[in-house]
């Protein structure tokens, strides 16, 4: 029976994976920082799914990680859904350096735990929730789609680190659009898609060991176009 670890299984597109994996008939190993959250997820099936309370941005969110993989047996994929972002278009300082902390330390303490678990354990497949935000600089939301560029490029790194030491680790990008989840706190996007959706086809390309995917054709089709626009045309748009 396979296992698979999700952080960030509270809520949104992590809580729809989890469910999706449980009908596959998959050990789920679920962790968030809402407790209460966690244990309805759980009362679902407690015979399948265990639980872990863990906080990215806490230093010793890696050691909690191990524990939930204790409980699980082990772990052969890695689902990493947590993230934060806002509009942020006057600027404030807090609000860049809360979304950096969380999208870019927190990423990593979970990504190279997952990363080295693997490697002493004869590989594994990494999942990333990033975004179609990190194809260009968005105004609107500096830190968010500067973060999002970075764990892009993160991923990279770690596929070429892992053929480098010669160890099976798989990975997949995964970039979404615009989602109605409580990231989306304000505004109006275009687009927008529902979780359960978005997390069926988070599956699909995880299942089928895709590299890279956008979800969905839409939005495949406008990041084409985005990738083509020239900067200084790019830093005229006037998007919202």
């Amino acid at each position: 029976m396979k296992r698979v670890v999700i952080v960030g299984a509270t809520s949104g597109i992590g809580s729809e994976i989890a469910k999706i994996y449980l009908k596959e008939g998959w050990l789920i190993g679920a962790a968030g920082r809402r407790e209460e959250l966690l244990s309805s997820l759980r009362a679902i099936a407690p015979e399948k799914i265990v639980v872990e309370k863990i906080d990215v941005n806490d230093d010793s969110s890696p050691i909690y990680l191990h524990k939930l993989i204790d409980k699980l047996g082990g772990m052969d994929l890695f689902i990493l859904t947590s993230g934060i972002g806002s509009r942020n278009y006057c600027l404030e300082p807090h609000m860049e350096l809360e979304t950096a902390d969380t999208n870019v330390k927190g990423f990593m303490r979970m990504t190279t735990a997952a990363f080295n678990y693997f490697c002493a354990n004869g590989g594994g497949h990494i999942a990333v929730i990033s975004s179609i935000a990190g194809t260009k600089g968005l105004g609107i939301a500096p830190a968010y789609s500067a973060t999002k560029r970075f764990q892009s490029t993160y991923i990279d790194a770690l596929s070429q680190l892992a053929r480098l030491k010669k160890v099976h680790i798989r990975f997949t990008d995964i970039r979404p659009g615009f989602v109605a989840t409580a990231l989306l706190k304000e505004g109006t996007y275009p687009m927008l898609m529902k979780p359960d959706r978005v997390a069926r086809k988070v599956v699909r390309a995880v299942n089928r060991r895709k590299r890279i995917v956008v979800i969905d054709y839409r939005y495949r089709i406008l990041v084409f176009f985005w990738r083509l626009i020239p900067r200084p045309l790019w830093e005229r748009l006037p998007i919202q």
